[in-house]
């Protein structure tokens, strides 16, 4: 696959909407992409949620962080996106 597109999720206390927005994502007709999830310290489910939608699709990378907020989590990951 020729990752065309890097998508940057962060996700703090998103237990309740995280499947629905990832599902959102993987329904598009552009598939030539990489979804990365950022969770930044949520005290929710979110890290364990995220652990089991990356294991559904192999263009999705979940990242976990203490607490930073949505900015250093973008930062972060822009570094390892390959596109």
């Amino acid at each position: 696959m020729n990752i065309l597109l890097s998508i940057i999720i962060p996700c703090y206390k998103a237990e309740n909407v995280l499947e629905r927005c990832v599902e959102s994502i993987l329904r598009q007709t552009f598939k030539d992409f990489e979804l990365i999830l950022v969770e930044d310290g949520s005290i929710d489910g979110t890290g364990r949620i995220a652990e089991k939608i990356a294991k559904q699709d192999n263009r999705l990378l979940v990242i976990h962080q203490q607490n930073a907020g949505a900015m250093k989590a973008r930062l972060r990951t822009w570094v390892l996106s390959t596109s």
